[in-house]
C-alpha cells in the first residue's frame, strides 16, 4: 500500500524540466504576452480578427490606410479632416478597433475599406455632382453593372489638382476588379507622385551644386526644362502606379482576375496641365471652341483595340491570336494560342492574366494637353456610350444640358435610348460617364504661350513608355492621337 501511495505522489508531483525546455517555455510565454499587446494596440486599419481578415485583405487595407497615414502622404486626407485618426485618443481608437472586429463578422474588409474611403472629402464614386464634375452610371440589360467611376478634387491635397477616371470591368468578376482599381489606383498614384517629386528634388539639388554660371543658360530654357521635368514626373508616376496595380491584382486571392479584368481611362488635371493614362477601349473626349467659336469634339485618347497595327504586332509576337466572332465581324478579339477563349475586345487591360503571356499588357498610353481658354469640358466614358454615340453627339449633349450637374446623366440616358433603337430585344451594355468642367468659375482667362510649357497649346502629345515626350528629328513633339488611329466606328 505504501509503495502504491508513493507512486501516486510521484505521478502528481511536477516533473523536472531541462534548462532548454524551461527557456523554450519562457520564450513562448513572452511571445504570447507580446502578441496580446500587439493585438490590443493594433490600429483600426489592420482589420483585426474579423471576417475576411486574411493576409491579402490586410495588405489591401494597409494599401489604403498605410498610404494615407503611415507614409504620411497627407494627400488623401486634407489636414483638417485627418482628425478621424490623428486627433482620436488611444483609448477611443482601441474601442473603435474592437467594434470593428465585432462588425467584421457581418462586414468584409472590402466593405470596410469602401466605408473609410467614403469619408474622404471631395471624392465621388456614385451618381452625383460637384462644383467641377458630373457623374452618372446605369446598368445595362446583361447582369450586374461592371462599370466604376471616380472624381477626386483637391487630389494629393493640392487645390489646383483633380483626378477622375472610368473603369469598364469584364469577365465573371469584372465588377470586383473595376471597383478595386477605382479604390486603390488613386492612392498608389498619389503616393508615387509624392515619391517621384521628392526624388526629382533631391537629384536637382545635387546637380545645382555642381552647376556653374556658364552652363545655366537662359531663364526661359530653364523654365522649359522645369516644365518637362514636372510632366515626366507625373507620367512616370502613372506608369509605376499602373504596373503596381496590376501586380496587386495578380497577388489577390479574394478576386479572381485570371479571366476577369477592367479598362481604365484616368485623368489628372493640375493647373492648366492635363495628363491622361489609358488602357483599353474607354475614351476621353474634349469639348473645345474652334476659331469660329463653334463647339467641337477632340478625341484625347485612342481606343486600344487588338487590330491596331502596333497592338497586333505585339500580340502576334507573343503567339496570341486576333479574330472576330462569327456574329460580330467588325469587333476584333484577342484569343489564347490553343484555346477558344476569352475573346477579349481590347489589347490592354488590368487583370486578364490568362492573356498576359499572349500580348495583353497593362502599360498605359499617356497623353498630355495644355488647357486653353477655349477648352470647356472633358467627357470620360466607357464603351457602352461610345458604341452608340459619336464624339460630336456627346459634346452636343453636354452643351445642351440644362445645368452642369445633369450633364453625365443626359449622356447615359441618350446612350440607353440609342441602345434600345439599335438592339431592341437584346442585351445592352452598362453606360458610365464623367464630365469634368475645366472652367469652374464661369470666367475666361486668356492663356498665352508659357515658356515653362513643354509643348504648344492645343497640342495632344503621346508620351513615350518611359514618361518622356515623343519628339521628331527636329525636337518637336509629335504623335497626336486621332480618330483615324482608333478602331472606333464613329469618332465624330
Amino acid at each position: 500500500m505504501r509503495e502504491r501511495e508513493r507512486e501516486r505522489e510521484r505521478a502528481r508531483a511536477p516533473r523536472p524540466r531541462s534548462a532548454i525546455a524551461s527557456r523554450r517555455s519562457a520564450s513562448a510565454a513572452v511571445a504570447r504576452r507580446a502578441g496580446s499587446r500587439r493585438r490590443a494596440a493594433a490600429p483600426p486599419w489592420r482589420g483585426g480578427g474579423g471576417g475576411g481578415g486574411s493576409g491579402d485583405s490586410i495588405g489591401c487595407v494597409e494599401c489604403l490606410m498605410g498610404v494615407m497615414v503611415t507614409l504620411g502622404m497627407g494627400s488623401c486626407l486634407p489636414g483638417e479632416e485627418r482628425g478621424v485618426w490623428a486627433r482620436v485618443p488611444a483609448w477611443r481608437r482601441q474601442r473603435r478597433w474592437a467594434a470593428g472586429k465585432r462588425k467584421g463578422a457581418t462586414m468584409g474588409v472590402g466593405a470596410r475599406v469602401e466605408e473609410e474611403l467614403s469619408r474622404v472629402p471631395g471624392r465621388l464614386v456614385g451618381n452625383g455632382e460637384s462644383r467641377a464634375a458630373s457623374l452618372f452610371t446605369q446598368q445595362g440589360r446583361k447582369g450586374i453593372n461592371q462599370d466604376a467611376m471616380i472624381f477626386w478634387e483637391r487630389f494629393g491635397s493640392r487645390e489646383d489638382t483633380a483626378f477622375c477616371g472610368v473603369f469598364d470591368g469584364h469577365g465573371p468578376f469584372g465588377h470586383l476588379v473595376a471597383g478595386k482599381v477605382r479604390d486603390i489606383l488613386p492612392l498608389m498614384l498619389s503616393a508615387n507622385i509624392k515619391m517621384e517629386r521628392s526624388r526629382s528634388a533631391s537629384s536637382k539639388g545635387t546637380t545645382s551644386v555642381c552647376q556653374d554660371e556658364a552652363s545655366r543658360g537662359s531663364g526661359e530654357s530653364e523654365a522649359r526644362v522645369a516644365g518637362e521635368e514636372a510632366l515626366e514626373t507625373l507620367a512616370k508616376s502613372i506608369l509605376t502606379s499602373f504596373r503596381i496595380m496590376d501586380k496587386e491584382l495578380s497577388l489577390r486571392r479574394n478576386i479572381n482576375s485570371f479571366v476577369s479584368g477592367t479598362t481604365a481611362v484616368t485623368l489628372i488635371k493640375q493647373g492648366e496641365d492635363l495628363l491622361i493614362g489609358n488602357l483599353g477601349d474607354s475614351r476621353a473626349v474634349l469639348g473645345t471652341r474652334d476659331q469660329r467659336n463653334r463647339l467641337t469634339a477632340v478625341q484625347l485618347t485612342v481606343d486600344l483595340k487588338p487590330d491596331l497595327p502596333a497592338e497586333l504586332e505585339r500580340i502576334k509576337r507573343c503567339k496570341g491570336r486576333v479574330f472576330p466572332f462569327k456574329g460580330e465581324p467588325h469587333v476584333a478579339r484577342l484569343w489564347r494560342p490553343n484555346h477558344a477563349s476569352p475573346g477579349l475586345a481590347m489589347a490592354r487591360a488590368f487583370g486578364d492574366f490568362c492573356l498576359k503571356d499572349c500580348g495583353l499588357i497593362s502599360v498605359p498610353e499617356i497623353y498630355y494637353r495644355r488647357i486653353t481658354e477655349r477648352d470647356e469640358f472633358i467627357v470620360l466614358a466607357t464603351d457602352g456610350v461610345w458604341e452608340v454615340l459619336s464624339n460630336r453627339e456627346v459634346v452636343k449633349i453636354v452643351a445642351s444640358a440644362p445645368n452642369r450637374a445633369s450633364a453625365a446623366r443626359h449622356i447615359v440616358e441618350a446612350a440607353n435610348r440609342a441602345w434600345s433603337l439599335k438592339l431592341p430585344n437584346n442585351m445592352t451594355d452598362d453606360c458610365t460617364a464623367v464630365c469634368l468642367y475645366l472652367n469652374t468659375d464661369n470666367t475666361t482667362t486668356t492663356t498665352t504661350t508659357d515658356s515653362s510649357n513643354p509643348v504648344n497649346n492645343n497640342e495632344i502629345v503621346l508620351l513615350n513608355a518611359n514618361g518622356t515626350l515623343s519628339n521628331d528629328v527636329n525636337g518637336n513633339p509629335t504623335e497626336k492621337p486621332s480618330a483615324s488611329h482608333s478602331s472606333s466606328r464613329r469618332s465624330e
